[in-house]
């Protein structure tokens, strides 16, 4: 089997240039890339528009893009902890597309699988709608969509072998998988790397066969997105 691990990530990220469509799994800041954030904030890379399910912190995941002013556009779908994000939003400076989290989901699903348009309930009547097609089902009004992919997928998972076999813990599990199918070109950075045939096949989330390089990750910070404690 091809051996897809890389030693650089850096020279990875290189290929990454201006203007890239980039997919970042995680949700919350469970899961994130933190490796490959850390990577593009080194490459100065620009004008990136970023999918994923929201904006970070503003000292943490793409909240350090956007303290850079690297991205261009974020899709998201909860951008409610990032007080720079808030700033460039209301000031013009970000783009932005605010999408129910079914339908961002299901836009990346699609992608991967090649369905160029899918109809859904979620939006309609709202802004959401606003300039999309609209057909009726069964007596129903749904919302035509689109597909997500991406020149470039980064993702983490918790375990990954040689040939780029991915297995996600937890909430992880959420975005990652999909976007992984969805990028031209997948990068995949793992808390744990082990040799072809040490992953059960049963419990793999992500075939090798969507993953091209595939990185140790190293200094995973695992922030906790909103801490309560009592007095």
């Amino acid at each position: 089997m091809i051996n897809k691990v890389i030693t650089d990530l850096d020279a990875a990220i290189a290929q990454i240039q201006d203007g890239a469509i980039l997919m970042l799994g995680g949700f919350g800041l469970c899961g994130i890339p933190e490796n490959c954030i850390s990577a593009l904030l080194r490459s100065g890379v620009k004008n990136l528009t970023c999918i994923s399910n929201n904006a970070g912190v503003d000292e943490f995941g793409i909240g350090l893009m956007l303290k850079t002013k690297q991205v261009k556009k974020m899709i998201a779908s909860y951008v409610g902890e990032n007080a720079e994000f808030e700033r460039q939003l209301l000031c013009g400076e970000l783009e932005v597309e605010l999408l129910p989290q079914g339908t961002l989901a299901e836009r990346i699903r699609a992608g991967g699988a090649g369905i160029p348009a899918f109809f859904t309930p979620a939006g309609v009547g709202t802004e959401v709608a606003i300039g999309k097609e609209t057909r009726d089902f069964y007596g129903k009004t749904y919302l035509m969509e689109y597909w997500l992919r991406a020149d470039f997928a980064l993702v983490k998972a918790w375990k990954g072998d040689t040939a780029g076999n991915l297995i996600f813990k937890g909430t992880a599990r959420n975005f990652n998988p999909m976007m992984a199918t969805a990028g031209k070109i997948t990068i995949a950075e793992v808390e744990e790397l082990v040799p072809v045939g040490e992953l059960d096949p049963n419990h793999i989330h992500t075939a090798g066969i969507y993953v091209q390089h595939i990185y140790q990750g190293k200094d995973y910070e695992k922030r906790i997105e909103q801490r309560t404690i009592t007095k």
